[in-house]
């Protein structure tokens, strides 16, 4: 059946697009021949021709105001009318409705029609804001290590969740680019309870006298509903002390020095990115082009290898101790982190100073008491110069000499392993990568690979990166070679996973892997063990430590490109080609805001 369907919102924006999209999704399984006339910013106004009016046999329009959708070109046809808000819900339920209820539009009637249904709209709109008024407003902040799938996913999840529930939800993302969406002063002081999804530390001093609940990014993405609820009912009001990083640790909060590690990777990170890329443009004039001073290559080479490299350590260990002590600890932990650097220490050195500097600081902020009238000078004179002296003495004469020692022997032991024992690594790292999808983990396993760019040790990289894109290009190859096996619902998230997969985001998998775990995580670890295992078999090593696929595209930036490109591939196929033989029937994937 030729059926034209016509959407418009208010906005012209995200409303009209989304029932367009889903009613022509919806009409077509029902076998239909669908004409998209889609009121929206984004698209051109469709004009249609007198042969296609001629044709449709019904008219549906979904639209609010009804006299933004241009009733008077079906005068004449079956017409079914209602307001946008009640296709959204259930497309398929709102075409059945549509096709039994269609009326032939007559001229006169246009007026009464799109009032009816303005004051239908109207009347509904009017009824939710009734029931949404006495429901608590909720805020979050989502933030992980990376700043890329986890916090946005996370975000979403609470977003899809707040709104099933009925509470006014509002979710601002501290991702790799800075704070988007931030929360206003106004929302923060209307909140019921405000939700900390965070796997690193962020500021709270904004949300001092507020009902606080504390999470990781892991379960507000898979447990998006419970975490809300938990809020609700556990949230606790957090004092100008404990908003400050000294308060007391809530239920629903997964704090220590696994956060505290992974904030000062997160904050590195950028770093590394910046002075890999760096290094390999440096390369691009050749191998050994930046010797000759003076050159575009030196300098690259000196902003790359000279200056990021030499801050990541520094940036590392700062930032592990902000994360434990806030601000005061940044000084003596930066400092720390430096002094790891020029002993050659290396990230493990400049972990160990971290801690040291944050405890110092934290310590010498809660239990050294002074008088009043000097209270003042501890933040800016007394930590800094007391925790900056004890963090440097203990790391030149105690930690400094015996952490180089270990690092130069791990790399020596790196850079002369053989094969076997390299591919042994490789099966590790690449399993690690796969097993939870961005969780503890992984980002062990990529935390490790991290640390060792810094002693220029770039092969574990090249394995752990090829292998953290396996899971989420399995998926969507395995949702595209066995199409009966996933129902439409899976098929689309597969080719999301596969876009996310070429810009190395496991966790395009996890709707997967929440769906079907004992199937999934096998087949994206074997597939990542094989491909982290290839990538150290034929010595790949990787300068950059993100990017995905797009990192290719910079000479240099790998050493055997097509090889890496092999690999990758190889382990996609185990992955995407094993779950789909042991994948049975199409099972709905579950949305995040569902779980």
């Amino acid at each position: 059946m030729n059926v034209i369907i016509v959407t418009a919102c208010p906005s012209g924006m995200a409303t009209s697009f989304l029932a367009a999209r889903r009613l022509e999704q919806a009409a077509r399984r029902r076998d239909w021949e669908p004409l998209i006339d889609m009121r929206s910013q984004f698209e051109r106004e469709l004009v249609l021709g007198d042969a296609q009016l001629a044709a449709a046999e019904l008219v549906i329009v979904a639209a609010s105001p009804m006299t933004s959708a241009g009733l008077e070109r079906f005068v004449g046809k079956r017409v079914h009318v209602a307001p946008i808000e009640e296709a959204l819900p259930d497309p398929a339920a709102f075409l059945a409705n549509a096709e039994a209820r269609a009326r032939v539009l007559e001229a006169k009637d246009i007026a009464d029609v799109a009032a009816t249904v303005s004051t239908t709209a109207s009347g509904a709109a009017s009824a939710a804001d009734g029931e949404v008024a006495h429901k608590p407003s909720i805020v979050a902040v989502t933030a992980c290590p990376t700043g890329v799938a986890h916090t946005f996913m996370a975000a979403e999840a609470l977003s899809e969740a707040g709104r099933a529930l009925g509470y006014p939800t509002r979710v601002e993302t501290q991702g790799s680019v800075g704070a988007q969406d931030a929360l206003t002063e106004q929302e923060i002081a209307a909140a019921e309870v405000v939700i900390l999804a965070c796997d690193i530390e962020v500021d709270p001093t904004r949300f001092a006298g507020k009902r606080v609940w504390r999470t990781s990014t892991g379960t507000a993405l898979k447990k998006p509903r419970d975490t809300i609820e938990q809020a609700l009912e556990g949230a606790e009001v957090e004092s100008a002390t404990a908003a400050g990083g000294q308060g007391s640790q809530q239920k629903g909060e997964k704090r220590g020095p696994y956060k505290h590690l992974l904030t000062g990777v997160s904050f590195m990170l950028p770093m590394v990115v910046a002075g890999g890329l760096m290094i390999a443009l440096s390369f691009v004039f050749g191998i050994k082009a930046f010797e000759e001073e003076g050159t575009l290559a030196a300098a690259l080479m000196q902003i790359g290898g000279g200056s990021a490299f030499k801050l990541m350590i520094p940036v590392l260990a700062g930032y592990i101790a902000y994360s434990i002590a806030d601000r005061p600890g940044i000084t003596p932990g930066m400092i720390g982190g430096w002094l790891a650097a020029t002993l050659d220490a290396g990230f493990l050195g400049g972990i160990i100073a971290g801690f040291l500097a944050g405890y110092s600081a934290l310590g010498l902020s809660r239990f050294v008491k002074l008088p009043q009238s000097i209270e003042s000078l501890k933040p800016i004179l007394i930590i800094p110069l007391v925790a900056s002296m004890v963090t440097g003495l203990v790391m030149i004469y105690v930690v400094g000499t015996p952490v180089a020692g270990l690092m130069t022997t791990l790399t020596e032991f790196l850079e002369s392993m053989g094969s076997a024992n390299a591919v042994l690594l490789g099966i590790l790292l690449g399993a690690m990568m796969c097993f939870d999808l961005g969780g503890p983990v992984n980002k062990a396993a990529y935390a490790f690979g991290v640390g060792l760019l810094a002693s220029e040790t770039y092969a574990p990289m090249a394995a752990i990166m090829a292998a953290g894109m396996v899971p989420a290009l399995g998926m969507g190859l395995a949702s595209f070679i066995a199409r009966s096996k996933f129902a439409e619902p899976e098929r689309e998230a597969g080719k999301a996973s596969f876009i996310l997969g070429l810009c190395f985001i496991s966790e395009g998998a996890i709707p997967f892997a929440a769906k079907d775990p004992l199937r999934v995580i096998p087949a994206c670890m074997v597939g990542g063990a094989v491909t982290g295992a290839l990538s150290m078999l034929i010595g790949a090593k990787l300068l950059a430590p993100h990017g995905g696929l797009f990192v290719l595209l910079i000479p240099n930036a790998i050493n055997v490109p097509l090889m890496y490109l092999g690999a990758i591939v190889a382990g996609t196929l185990v992955t995407g080609i094993g779950y789909a033989l042991i994948k049975k029937g199409a099972q709905q994937v579950e949305t995040a805001a569902a779980t």
